[in-house]
């Protein structure tokens, strides 16, 4: 592809004319691609260093990509900003700081070759370090150096890094043993230094979620941030920075305004003139970088600088590619007239498939004589160059797509690994003991236990009581979190207030589980009806999509039909991120129930949900035999019973509604699916009202952030899920921004976004300061037409405002979170949400959903205080959904929820209060135990399938077993320092169920920690010991002085000891009187055996034990 310009007339002319210093080249009638190629073809034969500004930060990073695929990636550099936005706003951004250090470092190392720097104004206003400071805040490393470990955490500790005890992002360090992790600020990986006495022994880069290492560099470059303010004394500009560069600058003129417009943006911050001037040696001026170019060499695509007017001018006769939206009669047409004026034409594209769907297409539509290259390469877009004779067109020009662009080195970290740090248990936390309730966490303490030392959790109760937990029993304990904000009651020991209420729970539970699990095989064992087979009609329907269905949906689809089709009633929760196309799905399924002549319900939380639905369905279904009604609270009473008696006559094919559609007076003529949408704001009675509708009816379930307690289902094998994660192709990511409450903010976000001509939303949760904050909007931006809309609105007059708000009759919606349910207005692409801290993650997470629902990019701004006066969680939950601006992360962000606001209505509405008072993990574990002792009751659940009576049978008959042992097994505070690292090390280990689990958890533990010592071994065994145990009906195992002594659940009544476990079990042990004695003893049957004199061969016995007890052995 490169080969293509090389030779060109003007190419050689561009080279000649910049090797003459300070030349000003304009390159006059240049397109997009062709630039990128031109360029890349220059910088690749004259070497050095060259620096392309753009006109903003998407274009700079579409750039990169281009260079990436035709310089290769080891040579390209990104310059950003090291600031969210711009240095006006002061929010600084962690990637932003890496990739511009990891620029200037570049710059500074260069030896020989050629580099390639892009970058654009905002980035180009912030002053830099001079190379010498540079110089200063590095430091080299190599295995095999000589150096003393505390050498370097002094320097890192001189140079402003922090330490903490696990390194997650740019400027930290942390220190075990003799090992040192440090993340440097030119990397998007930290490093892992291992000291041997006073030599580096290795070096390894490592994974910041799961910290385990994976490269191993023979040398690295530590590089202090050098943004800090201490160094403000000395700073200079990039082009003074990297003297002597090429410079290639798109439009030069509104590039230095743009600086100058940062640069007056940072002055007006200063109260003194102390601080005006620190603030003015941060960012650059126009006259600085025109003086500081004056030693480059400058390609213009513009030429437009006053002050530096081009010394050279060379014409190009270039064209962009023609705009074909898909057209592909047009494009064949295009390729073939190409070919009779002697011109070539390439396509670019890295997707083999695309380019055979290309040729198939050609072939179809009667076009098979024509040919074209297909290129392995792609640019951002495409050209026509005359001169050469050659026309070359991009696939996603082609198909009408969103090219997405990615950036080398990302600091990934993974949302498993916030979810972690969310849980975190700190000392004062609320935690619930299983047996004893509520109380507060009080850290790690040593105990001293018959001269052995043993450590324990300290849980404070009410009146200063004190329980030990040992940690062993970790799993009995878990961080209390609830849908509410208030604190909960923390309980009194051993008064009785707390088994209680836990009996009280637990009943609840079990006859809310006894109905579901019935109603559960209810349903399966019912015959519903079976749907044919797709005919023309759904043929049809599914070819006018104007989009291209994802794999994922594809695969969606396919599962419902497969559902539909068979006798059985379908239960299937689609969970898809918002506007993946989940509307798409219910639209074909609904259609396929109407060719059988079944009737469809529609189920939505909101009156202009419904009233969307409707207009969708009705715009999908225009030409086709169905009619479709909706149904809410704005129509008349007449509607309501016209609609009513059309149904039940079986006029209406699809009826869409709010929860009125349940209402007595609706009946159905003959319901044959049911789709229920936005899940989680039904309360489970609705639903289950729904089920019982009709036991037969296929049930359609479509959810963005489903609630916990489907997904538990879902999990638990109740239901059936499919994923759609992922997003239609030209869908964008959402810039998602969080930022401290201020008016520069929301003026600049509104003012961009009705430059291009969209609308925004403006999320403000109290409807009393509504008008205030209209107000300000005026205020700030006078051309702005503002609305407001809430809850307390009259329901006709809620639907008049979205409706002038969808018809563009004003420009900024201010609202409560009405927005958040389901309203798609394509033009609306920013969304600024205030006081962003009070919302939990599926509620942010569903309002972002609302913007980018176009082609366009959408843009998300989080107002909260400062972080000082918002809580941790919050400013973590702030911090998780900014990370996460990919799409698709709707379903992680869900199991995140679950995790940190509680599931409100867990299994109804009565529930709510119960998880208020036990915490949402504790209730989860009443639950299962809840479902043992269900099942020990002897629970008929015959009717399940077979995947959930196996889910069923997972709940063992006993939920815990006691063990008690004389070793020590536990972490010692010599291999893990942290706390809160210790115990969530013991959480994992708790939660082990299989040898390949422990071994791969003693794998990592080498790679974090070095060699593990015996009595975390011992702490290994210990949990195998209490899974082993669990799984025989044990409840309580010693291991004391040779011996091995268990007992067996406590009920003598308990359907396990008619088990072929527990007989197959006895069989053994019976035939082997000198090593086994089996006894009653205090009503309780228990067991002794002989001669296990470790944790380990208690393990191995138990696990033969279990091996006896099959029924096949």
């Amino acid at each position: 592809m490169k080969g293509l310009v090389r030779n060109s007339k003007q190419a050689n002319e561009l080279r000649k004319c910049l090797e003459t210093l300070g030349s000003t080249v304009h390159l006059e009638q240049m397109v997009g691609g062709a630039y990128s190629l031109y360029a890349a073809g220059t910088v690749e034969r004259m070497g050095g260093i060259h620096i392309f500004l753009t006109d903003d930060r998407d274009s700079a990073a579409y750039l990169v990509n281009d260079l990436y695929e035709l310089l290769g990636e080891e040579r390209v550099e990104f310059f950003s900003s090291g600031y969210k936005r711009s240095a006006a706003y002061g929010s600084e951004d962690a990637q932003g700081v890496v990739r511009r250090t990891s620029a200037l470092n570049a710059i500074t190392t260069f030896k020989k070759g050629f580099l390639a720097v892009c970058t654009y104004p905002e980035a180009l206003a912030e002053s830099v370090a001079e190379p010498v400071d540079m110089a200063e805040q590095s430091l080299h490393l190599k295995v095999g150096d000589s150096m003393e470990q505390s050498t370097l955490v002094n320097w890192l500790m001189e140079h402003g890094f922090n330490r903490v005890d696990f390194v997650y992002e740019p400027g930290q360090y942390s220190v075990r043993g003799g090992i040192v992790d440090i993340f440097s600020y030119v990397e998007s990986k930290p490093y892992r230094v291992d000291f041997f006495g006073d030599e580096i022994d290795s070096l390894r880069r490592f994974d910041i979620s799961s910290q385990l290492s994976h490269e191993r560099p023979e040398s690295v470059e530590i590089v202090a941030n050098t943004m800090s303010d201490g160094d403000s004394g000395n700073r200079v500009s990039l082009a003074r920075f990297a003297q002597g560069a090429t410079w290639w600058i798109s439009d030069g003129d509104f590039a230095l305004r743009k600086v100058a417009e940062v640069r007056k943006k940072v002055l007006e911050q200063a109260e003194t003139e102390e601080e005006a001037r620190s603030l003015a040696s941060r960012v650059t001026s126009r006259q600085v970088l025109l003086k500081d170019w004056e030693a480059s060499s400058i390609v213009v695509w513009r030429d437009n600088i006053r002050e530096r007017r081009a010394t050279h001018t060379i014409t190009f006769n270039t064209t962009p590619q023609p705009a074909f939206n898909r057209n592909f009669e047009m494009l064949a047409d295009d390729i073939r007239w190409n070919g009779e004026r002697g011109y070539t034409t390439s396509i670019l594209s890295h997707n083999k498939a695309q380019m055979e769907r290309l040729n198939n297409i050609f072939h179809q539509i009667g076009r098979k004589e024509v040919s074209f290259r297909a290129e392995d390469i792609v640019l951002h877009e495409g050209f026509v160059d005359n001169d050469l004779k050659v026309c070359v067109y991009t696939d996603h020009n082609i198909f009408d797509r969103y090219q997405r662009y990615r950036l080398r080195d990302e600091i990934k970290r993974d949302e498993q690994m916030t979810v972690a740090e969310l849980n975190a248990l700190k000392v004062g936390d609320y935690v619930v003991h299983i047996d004893h309730g509520v109380g507060r966490f009080g850290g790690l303490v040593k105990l001293n236990e018959n001269g052995h030392t043993k450590e324990a959790i300290k849980l404070i109760y009410k009146d200063n009581d004190i329980l030990f937990v040992n940690v062993h029993a970790l799993h009995r304990i878990s961080r209390y979190k609830s849908g509410e904000g208030e604190p909960p009651k923390i309980y009194k020991l051993g008064n009785g207030a707390w088994q209680k209420l836990k009996a009280t729970t637990k009943k609840a539970v079990k006859d809310i589980s006894r109905e579901l699990i019935a109603l559960y095989a209810k349903r399966k064992a019912s015959t519903g009806f079976a749907f044919s087979e797709d005919g023309y009609l759904q043929q049809e329907l599914e070819a006018s999509f104007k989009w291209e269905d994802t794999p994922d949906q594809q695969t969606a689809i396919a599962a419902v039909k497969r559902d539909m089709e068979s006798n059985q009633p379908m239960d299937r929760l689609v969970c898809g991120d918002v506007g993946f196309g989940k509307t798409e799905v219910a639209i074909r399924a609904a259609f396929k129930a109407a060719c059988d002549g079944k009737q469809t319900a529609v189920l939505v939380p909101t009156t202009i949900l419904a009233l969307q639905h409707y207009r969708s369905f009705s715009e999908r279904l225009r030409d086709l035999p169905v009619t479709v009604e909706y149904i809410n609270r704005t129509k008349s009473a007449k509607d309501a019973r016209r609609i009513a008696e059309e149904l039940k006559a079986g006029k209406i094919d699809i009826l869409i509604g709010t929860h009125k559609m349940l209402s007595k007076q609706i009946e159905f003529h003959d319901l044959g699916l049911l789709i229920i949408d936005e899940e989680q704001k039904f309360g489970v009675a609705a639903k289950e009202k729904l089920t019982q509708l009709s036991v037969a009816v296929d049930t359609l379930t479509l959810t963005a952030t489903p609630i916990p307690r489907t997904l538990q289902f879902s999990l638990m094998g109740s239901r059936d899920l499919s994923v759609i994660s992922t997003p239609p192709p030209n869908r964008q990511p959402i810039v998602t921004e969080s930022h401290t409450f201020s008016e520069e903010v929301i003026k600049d976000a509104i003012e961009e976004e009705l430059a291009r001509g969209g609308q925004v939303y403006f999320v403000h949760n109290k409807v009393d300061d509504l008008q205030t904050i209209a107000g300000m909007i005026t205020r700030l931006c006078p051309k702005a037409r503002v609305g407001i809309g809430h809850g307390r609105m009259k329901a006709d007059e809620m639907e008049k405002l979205i409706m002038n708000f969808i018809y563009g009759e004003f420009d900024v919606l201010v609202a409560t979170t009405i927005i958040e349910n389901g309203i798609d207005i394509g033009n609306a692409n920013t969304i600024i949400i205030n006081d962003a801290h009070h919302f939990g993650l599926s509620d942010l997470h569903q309002m972002r959903g609302r913007v980018g629902r176009s082609d366009r990019k959408g843009f998300c701004y989080l107002l909260s205080p400062p972080d000082e006066l918002i809580g941790g969680d919050a400013r973590r939950r702030l911090r998780a959904i900014e990370e996460f601006s990919d799409l698709g992360s709707g379903f992680n962000i869900a199991m995140q929820d679950l995790d940190i606001r509680g599931a409100g209505n867990l299994l109804g509405a009565e529930q709510s209060g119960f998880i208020a008072d036990v915490g949402i993990e504790t209730y989860q574990k009443i639950l299962q135990q809840a479902i043992s002792e269900l099942r020990a009751e002897g629970l008929d659940t015959s009717g399940l399938s077979e995947a959930e009576n196996d889910a069923m049978k997972d709940i063992s008959f006993v939920d815990d077993a006691t063990i008690d042992i004389d070793v020590d097994a536990s972490i010692p505070d010599s291999y893990v320092r942290s706390q809160s690292e210790k115990l969530r090390l013991y959480r994992e280990i708790d939660a082990m169920r299989s040898d390949e689990q422990f071994e791969a958890f003693a794998t990592r533990l080498v790679d974090r920690f070095g060699a593990i010592p015996q009595s975390v071994r011992e702490l290994i065994d210990v949990v195998k010991l209490r899974r082993e145990a669990i799984n025989l009906g044990m409840e309580h195992v010693k291991v004391k002085n040779g011996l091995l002594i268990v007992r067996f659940v406590g009920d003598n009544n308990s359907p396990f000891f008619k088990t072929d476990t527990f007989l197959n079990m006895l069989r053994r042990v019976v035939a082997e009187p000198d090593r086994f004695v089996v006894k009653q003893y205090n009503n309780r049957l228990s067991m002794t055996v002989r001669k296990i004199y470790s944790i380990a061969e208690a393990v191995a016995m138990l696990r033969h034990l279990a091996e006896a007890a099959k029924p096949n052995s």
